[in-house]
Parts: C-alpha cells; sequence; structure tokens
C-alpha cells in the first residue's frame, strides 16, 4: 500500500461519513466503511499478542456488543482496545511496563455520549445564576439577589433555569418581581427550556424595548393589558437583549469550557453532540478553534461534534462555504464539524411547536413552522447531496411531518442513503409518522429527562397539547419497536448533563419521587440495556461512529467509565444516584473520585506509580 493510499484509510476511519463523502462523493461511501473496518480491525486485533499499555482486571465488563456482552477485564495499547476477555486471558497481556487497574468488581461501560448539547452555552451558565429547580418566584429572587450582591460589579445579571410553573397560571415572568432586587443592572434569565427569558425594566431600558417596539419574526414582546412589556421575551424576542447583553471574552470562554469538561468527564460523558443554538449560520463552529487551542494545551478531555447552524429563510453559498471549510479543517476523533443545525419551531409550554390541529387549551393558536416548507424541503436537499447530516429541532407533530417530507424527498432526489439525519425532541408525532424513522433510516433524538412527569409536563405541557398528543408523548418504546434506532443526549443547559437522570427516567418515567405510580404512560418505558445503548452505541451510530465508539471492542477507542454501582442490580428509582468512579477517554484518565483514587490507583507490575 502506498503511502497516499494509507493516508488516506487513516483519515476515512476517522470522520468516515463526511470526508470519505467530500473526497469520493456518496456512491462509493460505503466501500469506504469497509475499507476502514479492515484497515483498523485486524491490525488492533493482531496487537493483542504485545505487552498492552494498560490491562483493566476483575471488572464487571457490560460491553454494549451484542457478540460478546459481558466480560471481566479489558486491555489497551496507545487510545484503543486490543483486547476483552477473562481475566486470565487479560493477563497474559500484562508486560513489564503495563500498567493494571484492579476493578474490585465494579459495573464498566463504554463511555457515554451526550447527542444533543449546548456545551458552552451551558459551561458558561455555571458561572451564572443557576434557577434549576427553583419552586417558587421567592425563592427565584433570593437567587438572583444573592448572586447580584455577591458580583457587585457585573454589569449584567444573567442566568438559566426558571420554570413556567412557578408563574401559575400566567406561566410566563413579569419584570416586576427582578425589579424589587435588582433595580439598577440588567437582568437577564433564560428559562429552562431557552425559548423564553426573563428580564427586568433596566434591561428592557437598555435594550430600548417600549410599548412601541414591534415583534420580530418568530417572536412575541408580552406586554401587558396596558400595551407595556411585562419583561417576558417568547423565541425570537429573546435576541433584542441577547445580542447587547455583554459577551464572554475569549479567557472566559476557556474557563467555562474547562469547568464544563470537568464536570461532563465527572458523569461518565467523553463524546458531545454540540447542537448549534446561534442565530448565525456559524453556530458553534466558531467555538472549535476555541477548542482546538485547549487540544494543543493537552486539556481536552472531550470529544466535539459540532454542527453549524442554518438559519432561515433560506441556504446560501456563503452559508454552504462556511460549513464546507470547517469540514474540511476539523475531521478526527477530537473535533469535527459536518452536521447542520435547523430549527422548525419552538415548544408545546409557550404554544409554538407546530401542531396539526390547535391547541387544546387554546383553539386560536397551533404554532408555525420558523422555516416555509418549500425553502427547508430545498435546503436539506442540498445539503444532503453535499453530504451533510442534518439535525432538525422538531417538536410539533406538524413540524415532525415536514422534517420528515423533506428527509424522504432528499433522499430520492439525491439518490442518497444512510445520512442517518435526524429529528431532534419529538415531543409530539402522529402515529402515522412513528414508523417513518426505521423506514427512512431517520435518527430519533431524544432527551429522555424531558419527558420526566415533573409538575411541567403534567400541567402545562399536558394541558397544552391535549389527551391526544399526550398520550404519544415522548414514545420511546412506539419509535424503537417500529425500527427506530434512538440516540439520547441532555440538551444542556436546558437539564441537567448528568446522564444518570435520563437513564431513570427512561427507566421509570416517573419524579425521583415515584409519581405517578406506575410511570406516566409506562408502555414507553425502556429497558435498562435499551437505556445504555441509547447514550453509547445508538448514540455513536447516530455520529456515524459505530464502528470506533459506542461498545467495548478490540480496535475501538479506549473510551471507558467504572461506577460505583451495578446498575444491573439497583432499583430503578435508585439510578439517580448513580457516581461515575473513573472516566478514561483515549486510554488515559480524564476523572477519577478521590476514594476511588485511594484504593484503585493504577500501578505497573513492579508497583510505581502509573497515571
Amino acid at each position: 500500500m502506498d503511502q497516499h493510499a494509507a493516508d488516506f484509510l487513516k483519515v476515512a476511519a476517522e470522520e468516515h461519513w463526511n470526508v470519505m463523502t467530500y473526497w469520493f462523493g456518496q456512491r462509493v461511501r460505503g466501500f469506504g466503511w469497509l475499507f476502514a473496518a479492515l484497515f483498523f480491525t485486524g491490525p488492533s486485533v493482531r496487537a493483542a499478542d504485545a505487552p498492552a499499555d494498560l490491562i483493566v482486571t476483575h471488572a464487571r465488563v457490560y460491553t454494549v456488543n451484542v457478540k460478546q456482552p459481558w466480560a471481566e477485564a479489558m486491555a489497551v495499547s496507545g487510545d484503543r482496545i486490543t483486547a476483552i476477555g477473562t481475566n486470565a486471558e487479560i493477563e497474559k497481556l500484562r508486560g513489564p511496563k503495563t500498567r493494571v487497574l484492579d476493578a474490585a468488581g465494579k459495573l464498566l461501560l463504554p463511555s457515554f455520549t451526550d447527542c444533543h448539547i449546548h456545551f458552552l452555552e451551558g459551561a458558561l451558565t455555571l458561572t451564572q445564576v443557576d434557577l434549576n429547580g427553583v419552586a417558587s418566584i421567592a425563592e427565584a429572587k433570593k437567587r438572583v439577589k444573592e448572586f447580584a450582591d455577591a458580583h457587585p460589579n457585573a454589569p449584567w445579571i444573567m442566568g438559566r433555569g426558571w420554570s413556567y410553573e412557578i408563574f401559575g397560571k400566567a406561566a410566563l415572568p413579569d419584570r416586576r418581581y427582578l425589579d424589587a432586587v435588582v433595580p439598577d443592572r440588567p437582568v437577564y434569565l433564560v428559562g429552562f427550556d431557552g425559548h423564553t427569558s426573563w428580564v427586568n425594566s433596566k434591561a428592557l431600558a437598555v435594550t430600548g424595548i417600549t410599548r412601541d417596539t414591534p415583534n420580530p419574526p418568530h417572536g412575541e414582546i408580552v406586554k401587558d393589558e396596558k400595551g407595556d412589556p411585562t419583561g417576558a421575551l417568547m423565541e425570537d424576542a429573546d435576541d433584542l437583549v441577547a445580542g447587547k447583553a455583554p459577551k464572554p471574552t475569549r479567557a472566559e470562554q476557556l474557563d467555562a469550557l474547562r469547568l464544563g469538561m470537568r464536570e461532563a468527564n465527572r458523569v461518565g460523558l467523553v463524546r458531545l453532540h454540540s447542537a448549534s443554538n446561534s442565530q448565525d449560520t456559524i453556530g458553534d463552529l466558531q467555538n472549535l478553534d476555541t477548542y482546538d487551542e485547549l487540544r494543543r494545551a493537552g486539556q481536552l478531555t472531550i470529544r466535539m461534534y459540532a454542527a453549524a447552524n442554518q438559519p432561515a429563510p433560506a441556504l446560501t453559498p456563503e452559508q454552504i462555504a462556511v460549513m464546507e471549510k470547517a469540514r474540511q479543517q476539523y475531521h478526527d476523533d477530537w473535533i469535527s464539524a459536518g452536521a447542520v443545525k435547523f430549527f422548525m419551531d419552538g415548544v408545546v409550554e409557550s404554544h409554538t411547536a407546530a401542531m396539526l390541529t390547535p391547541y387544546s387549551d387554546d383553539p386560536s393558536k397551533s404554532g408555525e413552522l420558523r422555516w416555509d416548507e418549500s425553502k427547508y424541503k430545498q435546503a436539506v436537499t442540498e445539503l444532503d447531496k453535499r453530504g451533510f447530516q442534518i439535525f432538525t429541532h422538531s417538536i410539533g407533530e406538524r413540524a415532525v411531518r415536514v422534517t420528515f417530507d423533506a428527509y424522504e424527498q432528499a433522499a430520492k432526489v439525491n439518490g442518497t442513503s444512510d445520512r442517518r439525519h435526524r429529528i431532534e425532541h419529538i415531543e409530539t408525532i402522529s402515529a402515522q409518522d412513528i414508523p417513518r424513522f426505521g423506514k427512512l433510516g431517520v435518527i430519533p433524538s431524544f432527551q429522555p429527562l424531558h419527558a420526566e412527569p415533573n409538575a411541567d409536563t403534567l400541567n402545562v405541557w399536558a394541558k397544552n397539547a391535549g389527551p391526544d398528543r399526550a398520550s404519544r408523548g415522548w414514545p420511546w418504546q412506539s419509535i424503537a419497536k417500529s425500527g427506530g434506532r434512538l440516540a439520547f443526549g441532555s440538551d444542556w443547559p436546558v437539564v441537567t448533563l448528568n446522564p444518570w437522570h435520563g437513564v431513570q427516567n427512561a427507566l421509570t418515567r416517573q419524579t425521583q419521587a415515584g409519581k405517578p405510580r406506575g410511570g406516566w404512560l409506562p408502555e414507553q418505558r425502556l429497558t435498562l440495556e435499551q437505556a445504555i445503548e441509547g447514550y453509547t452505541l445508538g448514540a455513536a451510530f447516530a455520529g456515524h461512529r459505530e464502528t470506533s465508539e459506542g461498545s467495548l471492542e478490540p480496535g475501538k477507542l479506549a473510551d471507558f467509565i467504572i461506577l460505583d454501582r451495578d446498575l444491573f442490580n439497583t432499583s430503578a428509582n435508585e439510578v439517580y444516584k448513580t457516581q461515575v468512579l473513573m472516566t478514561v477517554a483515549g486510554g488515559k484518565v480524564v476523572y477519577q473520585s478521590a476514594a476511588f483514587l485511594e484504593t484503585h490507583r493504577p500501578e505497573s507490575k513492579s508497583g510505581g506509580n502509573a497515571q
């Protein structure tokens, strides 16, 4: 094999779906997968004859590989797994310099992937007012005041996490509550779902929002009976404030990302699919050089797959050029581009999710599509032809159907297959559309914790959606049984990025307090195996990386986690308490708990510290 061919195969395996499409086009893409598999699987398995760099023994290894679901031990060389087997088999791979980790019977899994996260945005919230979980307006005011008092020099007070339910029947915030605690500085607080913001009078004044300010397209400045802004900004009206709020410096971004990576690794995450939330085309692509700076400094501990944003009303050549450049520049195991994010609608709670029929609680509203349907289909077809993977935020049943129609049309027009375009969220869906995931090969990208039946879901969400639509809320099992391949994430900072809360809700569809009894729509609950796969091999499949990630097999990346409990012998209502003892990315420890470090420090055969 000449050097040119070897170089090509190496790159193809690292980012096979978009790079191979870029070089050879869709027609030879299937062959590229075969070549990559042959090139890597063969040598990596044969390498198991040599001493390993690291072996993990006495573990309860759940591999997520149907051909070998359970094992006792694993060997790693470089950043790859070289062997999986019994303790005796793996012990044969110990050499004089091999690091040895005795897992003492703990459960070992592939590391988790978060398939839908706004990572930099979430990381920045770690330094802002945290309103997640507040149960009342009084508690929200208290947290805002405490933060403002602790940061007297902050020009703005910013934060996130409040829920509609705390505002009672109105379900929307009011500036007066914030004026009472911070009257002299702008306060800008994004709701838990990212679709409505809460600001005080100072923020309205600074940004020039008055009773005469018109609503932007796809947005609403909520006003009271006198016509004055209330301080609630829905959908794109948020941009009127967000555009004038202080932007983080490069140093602040880097510091926030370091905090975010530590938190991600702490809960067992190694791979993230960053779903752009920006309103300009570059979206999350603008952050890739920041991640690259961390990599060059040896500080990058998460693998990032970033999506560009595709804003309405139409796709332009300039936008395509930005996406193509990013895909060519970033296409390896650690940083990659090649996905494009569309917003098709809003959310059920604010009546902005696009429905096929009117909302039950307000028949005058049925939501609206953020894209003209024909222009959306044109954009999807063009991007599909160019080999991009498409994520579309579609929550309402009409938005979901239009997204399916666009994906189906693109495949027919372009003659493409296995693009694995995705629908994000899918909170409501028509029964006749459920089988289309399996039929069309579309990925249902869910965030299991969104379906937690807390007060917002049971009261605001279900009331707005109505009983018929609510009967198909987050239909995980129905989609899986019809052939859909589930992929899971968090949507952080909408909810916690801790996946164990999501795993528990996938199993129970109950609050942590065990309500409702028997679970909300219990027929949609998943098995533990299904839930784990949604965060591992299913997630890898959703990112075109199942040949190198998602399960523990020879030749795949050595990304794995060790847990404090055996999930297969844990009550489903206790899963959220799971603690990660160790997270390994590419054969390197990127997180370990203090207690685990003291009792399970990997050592070489001679007893030296292997860290």
